[in-house]
């Protein structure tokens, strides 16, 4: 049950109300014991049989309440065993005693056996709660007329119990699975934030900063020049917050017509001369363009910001494998080398890379020179 301040399945109560209704929802099947309480009434007992009797029924009440409401909780195995075998001899005690009518005090047996017990252990306290109820009513005088009414209530009582268990675990279970599903799905969305703004901003600010760096040269003797690249710094800008609006959202999907522009722009800036494929790979699944273009991007921003190279050749191709169709992205440079540290750039193109399939291979080609290689299967079809 899921209404406000009502009993939930698999949580424990939280506040007052919820107290307050698990406990009127648990009560109302004590309305069954209103027999033992006739027959402390009207039974023919002497009065010290009704006290003990209606001691004996306080306390047997008092007992099954405290093991229905510790369902919820991780409580020792032996502990719970120990308080139903308390509670089956109370049952007995008090039937052997008072008669005929206090055998129904079993069905509550088998009902708290069901309720506090892990499954393994219920399958048989049950019968043998009903087992119980049996052979004490034979013991009673007049008690087998009672026994057909009581021992399907028994069983079915019992075992439902069981069955209701079983669903708080699952129930439980699942509300646990699905916190964990949304913090996944939460922790997931950061690293797409992370990894995207980490690519968007390390390309747009490496060309702000080479056309910052222009335009100061060339303040003193050329103002027009540098007017042109502060203009060229606005609009890079605004780009810049149009993409990062677009990477929180969740819509930017950068192509390699646009990449591949950007690319020649960076690198002229930079005084890199660029060897560009005239027109990049055509009929790519979308999800591969992407990701290849923030390879790209990304290996494009190195080339500004770290090599101090001379050339910078980009080569986009279609192959031919023995695996399959693959297409690949290849970005070279005659810099200064070294080695592929895996920072966040080169970390985030793998994972890229490996959603789709792919694979990335960076690292210097010699004395001088860098090397970064995307390799994307392609399905059959494309």
């Amino acid at each position: 049950m899921g209404t406000k301040g009502g009993p939930r399945v698999g949580l424990r109560p939280e506040n007052r109300r919820q107290k307050i209704v698990k406990s009127l929802w648990i009560s109302v099947w004590l309305f069954y014991l209103s027999a033992p309480v006739t027959d402390l009434v009207s039974g023919g007992h002497s009065l010290g049989a009704r006290l003990l009797g209606g001691l004996g029924l306080v306390a047997f009440v008092a007992w099954y309440l405290i093991l229905v409401f510790r369902t919820a909780r991780q409580t020792e195995v032996r502990r719970v065993l120990l308080s139903v075998a308390v509670l089956s001899a109370q049952a007995t005690i008090l039937s052997l005693s008072l008669g005929r009518e206090w055998l129904v005090l079993f069905v509550y047996v088998a009902i708290a056996s069901g309720a506090a017990l892990p499954g393994e252990i219920s399958r048989f306290t049950v019968p043998g709660a009903t087992a119980l109820l049996a052979l004490t009513a034979f013991a009673v005088p007049g008690g087998d007329e009672y026994l057909a009414g009581l021992l399907i209530p028994a069983l079915m009582g019992g075992f439902a119990m069981v069955g209701i268990r079983a669903m708080i675990r699952t129930t439980m279970e699942l509300r646990e699975a699905r916190a964990t599903v949304a913090q996944l799905a939460a922790n997931e969305e950061r690293l797409r934030m992370a990894r995207d703004l980490h690519d968007l901003l390390g390309h747009s600010l490496s060309l702000i900063t080479l056309k910052s760096e222009l335009a100061g040269r060339m303040l003193p003797d050329h103002p027009e020049q540098a007017a042109q690249q502060v203009a060229d710094i606005e609009q890079v800008s605004r780009q810049a917050l149009v993409d990062v609006r677009e990477a929180v959202s969740g819509y930017r999907r950068p192509t390699l017509p646009g990449e591949l522009a950007g690319a020649r722009t960076a690198l002229t800036a930079a005084g890199v001369a660029a060897d560009l494929p005239v027109e990049p790979v055509e009929d790519l699944p979308e999800e591969v363009e992407s990701a290849l273009a923030w390879s790209l991007r990304e290996a494009v921003t190195n080339v500004v910001r770290h090599s101090g190279a001379q050339r910078c050749t980009v080569r986009l191709e279609r192959s031919q494998t023995l695996a399959g169709p693959v297409v690949e992205l290849s970005v070279a440079d005659d810099g200064g080398g070294g080695s592929a540290e895996a920072g966040n750039g080169l970390t985030g193109l793998t994972e890229r890379l490996e959603a789709v399939g792919g694979t990335l291979a960076a690292g210097p080609t010699g004395k001088r020179g860098f090397r970064l290689l995307a390799r994307v299967p392609l399905g059959s079809g494309s």
